[in-house]
Parts: C-alpha cells; structure tokens; sequence
C-alpha cells in the first residue's frame, strides 16, 4: 500500500495510488510536458527548475517528504523536475485524482493550502534573489526548511539537506563557491552545526533569524 497523504482522514487515499521510485537524476517530467500525473512525495527529494536559452538553469525550488509534486495550470508543467538521491512516491492519473478531491473535502483544503504556501514561496524567493545578501539567503533558506519539516509533521531540526551545494547555489542566485564559504562562516560563527548526512543543526534561532533580516 502506498503511504500517501499522511492525514489520518485522508488515508483512503492510500490504497488507490501507485508506488513509484526514481533514481538519483531521474527527470520525473520536463517543462512544457502534458501534467498527467500526480504525486505525493514519501522519500526523498525533488528540485524543480528552468532552462534559459543559453542552457544556463535556475532552480526555483525543493520538494521534500510530504509535498505533491506535479500541481500544474493550464495542463502543462512550467518547469521540470528531477529527483534528489533515491525518491519514492505515491503516484495517480490527474483526471482520477480531479474527481478525488470532489470526493475528499480535505484534500480540497490541502490542495488549497498547498497552492498558498507556494505563492508565498514564489514571493519569498523574489525578495531572495532581489534584495538579500550571501548570508540572508543562506539563512533564510536554512529557516524556511526547517519551517517546512515542521508543518509536514517532521522535528524542526536537523534541516536535512538532500540537495547539493550546486542545486542550493542555482537556487540562490550564487556560486557554489560563495554558498560553501557562506555555510562554513555560519559555522565557524556557531550559529549553525554541520552533522552526518546533510544534516544542519540551527544552534542559535534568535541570530539566525535575525541574520536573515539582515540584521548585522
């Protein structure tokens, strides 16, 4: 069975959707694709991003446990999506899931959430890339994870880091270089705490939070 949608009134869901897996790499769909599917991410990761004509690529966002990824308007996708290290999924046709939220009142209400929390995502990552500094958008980066983690059920810390410095960097708008330096002077400040496994212990929240204000 499929652990999908973790809501206890929603775990009907569970035994209609079909368990996917893809390897590190894998593009789950491009930009410009027909959404034709659906999925609730249940390991692992995802990046989304778009390719500039030059072939240069921007990042514009994760996916982690817990998220659905392949919300589309219009019938198409606007960006691609690739996995990070080994992503498992619980999957559905678009057309059966439409007619599931009709169904399901609370997955209406996740579906609207969701499509919330990522306009606000959008406007989070103009001012990002617009106004921050190395330091902010690290830090605020590291903050909105571990804000993530916590709405989807998970401890706040350690922020697991699935991705690479690479993928963080197109994210950012910065070099991997800057990104890496930035990461070790946080640490080396004592603010943060690098452990096993990509993970990122926020040592102190109060400076973090207002590092990323941009507060000296």
């Amino acid at each position: 069975m499929c652990a999908a949608l973790t809501q206890p009134d929603l775990t009907e869901l569970a035994g209609i959707m079909t368990e996917v897996s893809y390897p590190a790499g894998k593009i789950v769909f491009d930009e410009g694709e027909p959404a034709d599917a659906l999925y609730n991410i249940t390991g692992g990761a995802a990046k989304l991003y778009k390719l500039m004509p030059d072939g240069r690529r921007q990042v514009t966002g994760f996916l982690l446990q817990g998220d659905l990824l392949g919300l589309a308007q219009n019938g198409r996708h606007s960006c691609s999506a690739e996995a990070i290290g080994q992503m498992r999924a619980c999957r559905d046709v678009h057309g059966r899931f439409d007619a599931l939220v009709e169904r399901f009142p609370d997955l209406r209400r996740r579906l609207h959430h969701d499509a919330v929390d990522e306009l606000v995502e959008a406007q989070n990552h103009m001012l990002l890339l617009g106004r921050k500094t190395a330091v902010e958008r690290v830090v605020s980066f590291l903050l909105r994870l571990s804000h993530r983690q916590l709405r989807h059920g998970f401890t706040a810390q350690p922020v697991r880091l699935p991705m690479t410095r690479a993928d963080i960097a197109d994210y950012l708008g910065r070099t991997t270089e800057t990104v890496s330096r930035t990461i070790t002077k946080l640490k080396t400040q004592g603010v943060i705490r690098l452990r096993p496994e990509s993970e990122v212990e926020l040592v102190d929240a109060i400076r973090l939070s207002a590092l990323a204000g941009g507060e000296a």
